[in-house]
């Protein structure tokens, strides 16, 4: 793979991480499936299989960003407090895109 390929991935990864966590603060609840969150990133031009979509919840998870539960073949991730902090530009979460300033 070429460097300019693996900066895409990086870069689609990180985007996708931060619209993931983007979407589950919209929630009243702050929690979203991974088959919901798939067209999500579809409106973004992310177009990966739910697999993919699971290793960037998994990512969000070990970073502590949120917690998954599984059930049957989803995951249901739910936004914590860190995450929240990543959002409000309170946190810098490495590997998840940084949100643009209010206003920006």
């Amino acid at each position: 793979m070429s460097d300019l390929a693996m900066d895409y991935a990086q870069i689609m990864q990180e985007e996708a991480r931060l619209i993931i966590l983007k979407a589950l603060g919209e929630q009243t609840n702050e929690s979203l499936n991974s088959s919901i969150l798939e067209p999500v990133l579809a409106q973004f031009a992310i177009h990966m299989p739910r697999a993919w979509v699971h290793q960037q919840i998994d990512y969000l998870e070990l970073m502590s960003a949120v917690k998954v539960v599984n059930a049957g073949t989803v995951k249901i991730a739910t936004l914590t407090e860190l995450g929240r902090r990543h959002l409000d530009r309170h946190y810098v979460i490495e590997g998840v895109k940084r949100p643009s300033r209010p206003g920006a």
